[in-house]
């Protein structure tokens, strides 16, 4: 079977796409991967060519464009996604479609105008129109501060989608000949999608028939790096501190004010640099820095976790059992937030700018949730590539 895995995206977009990957090949699959360039060497770690989509995510994100340009963005996009996806998928029996909404609305179009077989995917629910809760904010388009009907705003968000990404879509679909869409959020979505979290962390909370899979973890075995090692060693567990694809406002001034904070909690601190390029302020000792690192091994070791709320980070950082403190920048990273406070895993710092002292309470009482974090990581299920495979091949065979 011949499986085209398709994102657009920052690592959280990506990552678990390699992690599918890798199960599908395990189990005999043929498998392409199209995700943006800056990920080659991440795919190649893996023994996994890129198939490159556009241009640089991370030059995307850091030239922070006016939300004025979105459509044009989108448009962009969805016409790479044709291009380049009506040839790597010749061939494929199933297009798995996730990432950026307009990414994935012109790889489902490449789908159907190649007459494969298009699963879509999402690593968070608030894509998914429910009545329980609010849909996710959009860049440049608020929703009204005096409506509270869940219903009416999730009209709206399907009106503001369709704005933003409605002709930038069916410009592309109608120069290749496919029908217009008129609800692109409907489109993405489908019948029945995919939702690739975890239960205990996601619950489902919609109407919709979906098939939750579980997370898609990318198991990550590569050792920490020997003077990380020694620095663990040489005392208590220090706070991890990472922004992951988030540049951040002022990378100097969060790197200041995350030391200092730390620092009066008498803890002693990892930095990662990230995107937003984040260095230590000074020479004393009870600081490391670290770029690429493997999580997955380092977040037990340390004392809490304060990250911007990735759906990735939010996960490792949970099924680590280390409390957390999450400071949300954008997104779903305010649901993520929400969901570590209510199951009493850590705290929600309020709002994406931090001073000293907010980020220092925070991180104070993130760190008398040991118990509550350990007890939830023990029933975070790490078999979701497995459940992802599984029907895919499942699926495919009939």
């Amino acid at each position: 079977m011949r499986v085209l895995l398709s994102t657009y995206g920052s690592r959280g977009d990506v990552e678990p796409m390699v992690g599918l990957a890798l199960e599908l090949q395990a189990r005999g699959a043929e498998v392409r991967v199209c995700a943006p360039p800056d990920f080659e060497e991440l795919l190649a770690g893996f023994g996994l060519p890129i198939v490159p989509i556009w241009r640089s995510a991370q030059g995307l994100t850091k030239s922070r464009p006016a939300a004025s340009s979105i459509p044009e963005r989108a448009a962009e996009i969805i016409a790479a996604e044709f291009e380049v996806l009506t040839k790597a998928a010749r061939g494929c029996d199933v297009v798995v479609a996730t990432g950026m909404l307009p990414a994935a609305a012109g790889a489902l179009s490449v789908a159907e105008l190649l007459g494969i077989r298009a699963v879509s995917v999402t690593f968070q629910q608030l894509t998914l129109p429910s009545p329980t809760r609010r849909p996710m904010e959009l860049p440049g388009r608020p929703l009204p501060a005096g409506v509270t009907d869940n219903q009416m705003l999730w009209k709206l968000d399907a009106e503001s989608n369709n704005a933003l990404f409605g002709e930038a879509l069916n410009s592309s679909r109608t120069k290749y000949g496919l029908p217009r869409v008129d609800d692109v959020r409907a489109y993405v979505v489908g019948d029945q999608p995919w939702l690739a979290t975890d239960p205990t962390l996601d619950p489902w909370q919609g109407p919709q028939s979906i098939i939750q899979t579980g997370a898609w973890i990318l198991p990550d075995e590569r050792p920490l790096p020997d003077d990380l090692k020694e620095f663990l060693d040489k005392g208590e567990p220090p706070v991890f501190v990472g922004f992951g694809s988030m540049p951040m406002h002022s990378s100097t001034n969060a790197a200041t004010t995350a030391i200092e904070a730390v620092r009066a909690q008498g803890s002693r601190l990892i930095l990662k640099r990230g995107w937003a390029e984040l260095e230590l302020i000074d020479d004393q000792d009870d600081c490391f820095v670290v770029d690429e690192i493997n999580q997955q091994a380092l977040f037990p070791q340390t004392a809490a976790i304060v990250h911007h709320g990735g759906a990735g980070t939010t996960m490792t950082a949970t099924r680590a059992g280390t409390p957390q403190v999450v400071v949300p920048q954008l997104a779903d990273q305010p649901y993520w937030a929400g969901r570590v406070a209510e199951l009493g895993i850590g705290v929600a710092h309020d709002g994406p700018t931090f001073t000293t002292e907010s980020l220092s309470t925070a991180l104070k009482a993130a760190l008398q949730r040991k118990a509550e974090a350990q007890a939830i990581a023990a029933k975070i299920r790490t078999d979701g590539t497995a459940v992802a495979a599984e029907l895919l091949l499942r699926d495919g065979s009939r």
